[in-house]
């Protein structure tokens, strides 16, 4: 135990009381020559919230001190909550109450009411840790003296005001990057200075560079990484083949979808005699090649994951790795690290093993051609790819026999479809539509998903340290929560009176739910209501895969946890984990598996608000015109709907001049005072759209008389 953990150890005793640095030194025997490595422990456990230093010099823990230790969670109105470390229900703070803390910074705050007769707590921040923002991206206002930049991110309640000097030549009603030079104090706005011109508001670039900007994602690499790929051999050499599994003459290909570029795993099938399916999925060998502690993988680890918007993407690795000599290119020699499956008529994995390989991929198909292939019979098609298509055949077979396996275990499959956007040749949005999801897709996702559990089960059962892939069992407030509001549609969550909710009975009700109207909001709500999945270094099932070992193996062009995965492997299959290795995992682990969390929820943000953006883009020449859609949520403030092709918009209250609305919480309806009329989730309605705000990324719709 080092000494951190040993102080707030002895603070956490019943019987201590706040200490001045001199009493906690005399009380852990510590010399006085050794007193300015303890203030500067001491003031890192004060910046992490874990203690406080009182105004008398004494430190204690915080909720010894009525503190609580947390994150803002900021609101557009001024006021936000306390996000709590220990996990607890959020505190509520006033805009008063505030006291300068900025949505992200880390705060200690003290409670002011206890939140009796079921209301929520109220606190005032005390103390501002660490701030979480330095720079704001927004739009830049000014007169012949000042400026304020308004934010983009709505839980900023404050404009950053801009004195004349910090103008650094933007104009009025540019999108602008401003680093803060002083933090809001009571009744005063924070100051700062424009440190970036992203340029015209209107140009929908610019606007896909705020969002990026706005979550503090690096679109280039640093010269460093980019000089060292450079230096990476442009082809496969027979030397770096030698050992491995020669897999070059074997029929293997790629399905992807039609814009793909990367192409990190590969797919072969066998029927054997003994009827069993041998199955073979090979995923690049990018270890080879980004080797630990390099620039590159340092880069790699930092950004976690490669970051896919409409028409763009930031990559995790350098293009010459992710679209180049990593990707399975047909036709091209490439390194790959095989997991070759024997999987019986039942779906069980029965013999495998997991093999540094070298591959030429025959064929680089599309989930289009296989879908048109299995279940068209597309006759040029077939004849184009004749040599593969029984395996193609296979694989729906097999893939079939794993997804009837999987789902009898309980396993939830959520049918929420992917919004595909359309862009023309200067990158503006010609189309929105649903996503289609066909048989090869699911032949892809099957063999994905059993490979991971394999490659999970393998190495849980040899004890060394690992990346998991897990899913928490949901929180039943949550739950319970959900419950009410689909009892509004005669259903229930079986077995949630008992406290343990099976993902089974989940997927039971999304059944239930399938092709109504109430399928989409349903299956939305149930997935807000559990947790999200992430990355651990230790072990734990996965719920709505309803699998007890999991991970992820299949994408280490994209994903940071699984290119360190195939290192952990690589060290195993070839003697290399030894106690050194063993402890380095053990130290590095935890951190990979935190940061690239993380990195995945920025990931998503940044991948639905470009989304939202050019659904606001693409419907800003629609004003006026009318739509069918669906009412996919009922609020206070009125109530969104839905189109067909994914794009939502808001019928706000004030919109709705034929009677007055009341909102009933408990039912999720509104319902007119007079007419009784009620709007209820999953009501067919026909809408115009009146207003877009491209910025805000905010449709409005009103309601078409009926």
């Amino acid at each position: 135990m080092g000494i951190k953990d040993k102080i707030l150890d002895y603070m956490n005793g019943e019987s201590y009381r706040p200490l001045s640095i001199n009493e906690l030194m005399k009380s852990f025997d510590i010399h006085k020559s050794e007193k300015q490595q303890i203030e500067k422990l001491l003031k890192e456990l004060e910046k992490e919230g874990k203690i406080v230093k009182n105004s008398k010099g004494f430190y204690g823990l915080p909720h010894h001190m009525d503190m609580l230790p947390g994150k803002i969670q900021g609101n557009e109105k001024g006021f936000g909550f306390l996000i709590r470390d220990d996990g607890e229900a959020d505190i509520f703070i006033s805009s008063s109450n505030m006291n300068g803390a900025m949505n992200g910074d880390r705060v200690l705050v003290k409670l002011i009411s206890d939140g009796e007769e079921g209301k929520r707590q109220e606190g005032e921040v005390i103390r501002i840790l660490k701030r979480a923002v330095t720079k704001v991206i927004g739009r830049f206002e000014y007169n012949n003296n000042y400026g304020f930049v308004v934010p983009d991110d709505r839980r900023m309640y404050y404009d950053v005001f801009i004195p004349r000097d910090g103008f650094n030549g933007a104009k009025h009603g540019y999108k602008v990057v401003a680093e803060i030079t002083r933090y809001p104090e009571p009744r005063r706005n924070p100051e700062g200075r424009i440190v970036e011109i992203l340029g015209n508001e209107d140009d929908i670039e610019t606007e896909m560079m705020a969002i990026i900007k706005m979550h503090d994602l690096e679109v280039e690499f640093p010269e460093k990484v980019i000089r060292q790929a450079e230096d990476i051999e442009n082809e496969v050499k027979e030397e770096d083949i030698a050992g491995r599994l020669d897999l070059r003459y074997e029929k293997i290909v790629t399905i992807d979808g039609e814009d793909a570029k990367d192409f990190d795993d590969a797919v072969s099938i066998k029927k054997l005699d003994n009827g069993n399916y041998l199955l073979g999925v090979h995923i690049a060998d990018v270890s080879h090649y980004v080797k630990e502690k390099s620039a590159i993988d340092k880069e790699a680890r930092k950004r976690g994951t490669s970051v896919y918007m409409p028409g763009h993407v930031i990559p995790m690795l350098p293009f010459k790795l992710s679209d180049g000599l990593c990707s399975l290119r047909p036709g091209e020699v490439r390194l790959t690290l095989s997991c070759i499956m024997e999987i019986d008529s039942k779906g069980n994995v029965v013999r495998y093993d997991i093999k540094e390989s070298a591959i030429k991929s025959k064929e680089r198909m599309t989930y289009t051609q296989v879908y048109k292939i299995l279940e068209e019979e597309d006759k040029d098609l077939m004849t184009r790819y004749d040599y593969l298509v029984d395996d193609f055949k296979l694989m729906k077979e097999l893939a079939l026999i794993l997804n009837d396996k999987r789902l009898k275990r309980g396993s939830i499959e959520f049918e929420i479809p992917e919004t595909q956007v359309l862009l023309d040749e200067d990158g503006y949005p010609v189309d929105i539509t649903k996503r289609e999801r066909n048989i090869a897709h699911r032949i892809i996702e099957e063999f994905m998903l059993v490979c991971n559990e394999t490659i999970a089960e393998h190495v849980f059962w040899l004890h060394y340290p690992f990346i998991y892939r897990i899913h928490e069992n949901p929180d039943i407030e949550r739950l319970l929560n959900f419950n009410k509001f689909i009892h509004n549609f005669g259903l229930s969550i079986k077995g949630l009176a008992s406290g343990e909710v099976h993902p089974r009975s989940l997927q039971e009700l999304l059944n239930k739910v399938k092709d109504t109207p109430e399928e989409l909001v349903i299956s939305t709500l149930l997935l807000r209501s559990l947790k999200q999945a992430r990355y651990s270094h230790e072990h734990a099932p996965h719920f709505a895969l309803a699998v007890k070992y999991y991970t992820h193996f299949t994408s280490p062009i994209r994903r940071y946890p699984d290119l360190q995965i195939h290192r952990i492997i690589k060290d195993i299959i070839n003697g290399r984990m030894d106690e050194k290795r063993v402890r380095f995992y053990e130290k590095t682990l935890e951190k990979i598996a935190q940061v690239s969390s993380e990195m995945e929820r920025v990931a998503q943000s940044v991948e639905r608000e470009c989304d939202d953006l050019e659904k606001a883009v693409y419907m800003k020449d629609k004003i006026g015109m009318t739509f069918d859609g669906v009412i996919s949520s009922v609020t206070n403030f009125g109530f969104f709907v839905e189109l067909q092709n994914t794009v939502e918009g808001l019928v706000t209250l004030s919109s709705l001049k034929d009677d007055y609305y009341h909102y009933i919480n408990d039912q999720h309806i509104l319902i007119g005072e007079h007419t009784k009329k009620i709007f209820n989730i999953g009501d067919k309605v026909k809408v115009t759209v009146s207003a877009v705000n491209v910025s805000r990324r905010q449709i409005d719709f009103v309601l078409e008389d009926e």
